[in-house]
């Protein structure tokens, strides 16, 4: 296994301010700041808490293959 892994996330700018962010790879790594900058320190710390507890139980450590991501743009069912 390789010395460091690396995991997509995703941020979400929230409506109150703030962003919320998540790994997809990891089903319920979730976390939030009030910047860019806080967001991403903390989903790195939960990242981390989340795999050290996945060892610990001597579970698998998910790795993320290589993604792609693209916007898309879809018709309006309101309009």
């Amino acid at each position: 296994m390789p010395k460091e892994l690396n995991y997509s996330a995703v941020f979400i700018k929230d409506e109150e301010g703030g962003y919320s962010v998540f790994v997809p790879a990891l089903p319920g790594c979730h976390s939030q700041g009030e910047t860019l900058v806080e967001a991403k320190a903390n989903i790195i710390e939960a990242t981390e808490l989340y795999l050290e507890t996945l060892a610990a139980d001597h579970e698998t450590i998910p790795i993320e293959h290589e993604i792609s991501q693209q916007r898309i743009s879809v018709a309006n069912p309101a309009l």
